[in-house]
């Protein structure tokens, strides 16, 4: 599980943050912290991998918070949370190694997105000691930018990352058959949502449904993946 520290002085928004975190999979929350004083106690008190980091906090800012555990050495990430969008501050957190920047108010979506993204960034650094040029591109670098204009429009909700980290798994079923259920709970995300994503491929022809049937019990919709439909999902992503 991936720990996480919310610092946030709103109490109604650090809770929010909180629910919106535990309901993807992977990530808990450890503790919640109103200044950087005491974000910067806990972090000496218990386990921390990840924090969701606003900028502006009574006393010091999240700036602050950022240059401390920079300067500790402290083998920990930061996600900004924050109403601040200007350039400046962006630019600020981008070069203190923040690995995500969410402007306020933000939908539940984009901070899935992050986190999924960093999950799948964190699991390939743990279970790999090195890495190719390949695999750390795919890592570290955008799609290129005119790709990324001749990309078609998703569905309002969907995702591109959730949607490729969807799409990985899938792949790697190679052809066999899976549940709703079943993929939701790989990719870590709930059924209502990973029903969106599997429609929408469906409707494009690259999942097929296939009804199954059990020895006992309700008959089971499964999807399966389209012959050569490979091409189509690139279009998307």
């Amino acid at each position: 599980m991936i720990k996480v520290l919310i610092v946030e002085d709103d109490p109604m928004v650090a809770e929010f943050n909180k629910r919106y975190l535990e309901m993807v999979e992977g990530f808990t929350v450890q503790a919640v912290a109103n200044d950087v004083n005491k974000a910067l106690e806990m972090i000496d008190e218990i386990e921390v991998d990840l924090v969701l980091l606003d900028v502006y906090l009574p006393g010091k800012s999240g700036f602050d918070f950022l240059t401390q555990i920079r300067q500790r050495e402290r083998s920990i990430d930061v996600i900004m949370i924050t109403a601040a969008c200007d350039t400046k501050s962006i630019n600020k957190a981008l070069q203190f190694g923040a690995v995500d920047y969410l402007i306020k108010p933000f939908e539940f979506e984009r901070l899935q997105e992050a986190l999924q993204g960093y999950k799948e960034k964190a699991s390939v650094m743990k279970r790999q000691k090195k890495l190719s040029q390949t695999d750390l591109d795919k890592l570290l670098l955008a799609k290129d930018k005119d790709h990324a204009h001749m990309l078609l429009d998703l569905p309002k909700g969907l995702t591109r990352t959730t949607l490729q980290l969807i799409w990985d798994h899938i792949t790697e079923r190679r052809g066999q058959a899976f549940s709703t259920e079943e993929m939701a709970h790989e990719v870590g995300i709930s059924r209502v949502s990973m029903r969106k994503y599997l429609n929408f491929l469906s409707e494009i022809g690259v999942l097929k449904a296939e009804i199954m049937y059990g020895t006992v019990g309700r008959p089971v919709c499964k999807h399966r993946t389209v012959e050569d439909s490979s091409e189509r999902i690139k279009q998307y992503m």
